[in-house]
C-alpha cells in the first residue's frame, strides 16, 4: 500500500469488476431461466433424442429376435423333415415286411367306398 492510498483505489476497482463479471454471469442464468421458449426447445430437443435412441434400441432388440426366431424355426422344419422322412422309410419298411396288413386296410378302403356308392345310388 502506498502513502496516497492507489494500492486500496486499485483494489477496490479490481474487486468491483469482479462483481460486475460475476453479476453479468448472474444476470445471464437468470435470463435462461426466464426464457421460456428456448427452455421448452430445448427440452423437446432432449426428448426427441431419447426417443430415437430408445427406436433405435427397439429396432435392434426386434432383429436379434426376429433373427433367432428364424433360426429357431428352420431348425425346428428341418427336424421335422427329417421326422417325417424317417417315419416315411419307417413305413416303407414295415409294408415290404409284412404286405399283407396293408392289403387288408387297401380292401377295406376300398369296401366302403363301394358300400357307399351302392347307398348313394338307392337314395336316387
Amino acid at each position: 500500500m502506498t502513502s496516497n492510498g492507489t494500492g486500496d483505489a486499485e483494489a477496490l476497482r479490481e474487486e468491483i469488476r469482479r462483481t460486475r463479471m460475476e453479476l453479468g454471469e448472474t444476470m445471464e442464468a437468470l435470463a435462461a431461466k426466464a426464457d421460456v421458449k428456448a427452455r421448452l426447445r430445448d427440452s423437446a430437443e432432449q426428448a426427441r433424442e431419447r426417443v430415437r435412441e430408445q427406436a433405435g434400441q427397439a429396432r435392434e432388440r426386434v432383429r436379434e429376435q426376429t433373427a433367432q426366431t428364424v433360426a429357431r424355426v428352420r431348425g425346428q422344419a428341418v427336424y421335422q423333415a427329417g421326422a417325417a422322412r424317417v417315419h416315411a422309410n419307417e413305413t416303407r419298411a414295415a409294408v415290404r415286411r409284412d404286405p399283407v396288413p396293408w392289403a387288408v386296410v387297401a380292401a377295406g378302403a376300398l369296401a366302403t367306398v363301394v358300400v357307399l356308392l351302392i347307398v348313394r345310388g338307392r337314395r336316387r
